[in-house]
């Protein structure tokens, strides 16, 4: 059997992007680019809008059924609240980067709390009706 190929094994995706449609353009780019972070990459103009792609580190896409959706909205929230998209940042500092963004203006659902899996998460809406994880891995959970 012959190996395979670079080209065979390479990934068909190069990149995942999230497009957020926000009606306020400018407070969801001040609020993702200046006070979250995310560094613009790239910004474009038509004579009918603008678009920002803002880098937010590596992708990933999680997918989970409707239990376990149920069961991470019970842990950070204490209720379900989220729709079938939730957008999760890993942040080195979950508290603080959550009374940041509220003091920009973003909802806190739940503030942070210790998780089953070993992280320090929050929940809240940000701009651009967009609901946020954002999570801090405190390391390998504690064997008891």
């Amino acid at each position: 059997m012959s190996e395979p190929s670079a080209e065979s094994t390479a990934p068909a995706v190069r990149e995942l992007r999230l497009v957020v449609t926000a009606a306020d353009y400018e407070q969801a780019l001040h609020f993702y680019r200046d006070v979250l972070g995310l560094p613009e990459r790239a910004a474009f103009a038509s004579p009918d809008g603008r678009v920002s792609i803002l880098e937010a580190g590596r992708a990933t896409l999680e997918i989970a059924d409707p239990g376990q959706a149920d069961f991470i909205d019970e842990v950070e929230v204490g209720r379900r609240v989220a729709g079938h998209l939730r957008v999760a940042f890993q942040v080195d500092d979950s508290t603080a980067v959550t009374a940041k963004l509220a003091a920009a203006g973003a909802e806190v659902i739940a503030e942070p709390v210790r998780t089953p899996w070993n992280s320090l998460n929050s929940r809240l809406e940000a701009p651009g009706a967009l609901q946020l994880t954002l999570f801090t891995e405190l390391g390998e959970p504690a064997s008891e």
